[in-house]
């Protein structure tokens, strides 16, 4: 058994050692990443982090692992996808951090990490986890906070 966070606030991974076999669920996805994102219950959590350190938990497994994911076809490359996934990461992250040169707020940075139209039901998916860059970036201290007089946070370049 393997816990992960920053998906879900737990998240099990169900693995058999003899067999090599790898029921990631929604931690470890063939094609795309799993949802990231901040929620109303956990306003000032900081899930980009804890996925992140959630994938150095697979890393001990073989990499011929054969993975079940919960979205998608099962696969063996397990350690490829781990650093694909977070190659994926710190590429958003990096967008994000240039994008707040100037001040924004978590809508202006959806067309930066997202460059298709979204539909409504994308759009809270979206929000979440562009909130959560940015929250990643404003734990590690490269970017600022501040609440607008307008009560909306606004995240620019750390000075």
């Amino acid at each position: 058994m393997i816990t992960g966070f920053g998906h879900s606030p737990e998240h099990v991974s169900l693995y058999a050692d003899e067999a090599r076999l790898l029921i990631s669920g929604d931690m470890v996805l063939p094609r795309i990443s799993t949802n990231v994102s901040v929620f109303a219950i956990e306003p000032e959590a900081n899930p980009v982090q804890q996925y992140l350190d959630s994938l150095k938990k697979y890393t001990g497994l073989a990499d011929d692992t054969l993975v079940l994911p919960s979205h998608g076809k099962p696969f063996r490359g397990l350690h490829t996808r781990i650093t694909q996934l977070n190659d994926h990461h710190r590429a958003r992250l990096a967008e994000v951090l240039e994008a707040c040169a100037t001040p924004k707020t978590a809508v202006e940075i959806l067309p930066v990490m997202f460059k298709r139209p979204l539909d409504t039901h994308q759009l809270s998916f979206a929000l979440g986890e562009a909130v959560a860059h940015l929250h990643k970036l404003w734990f590690d201290g490269v970017l600022q906070r501040r609440l607008g007089e307008d009560g909306i946070f606004r995240f620019s370049v750390a000075s």
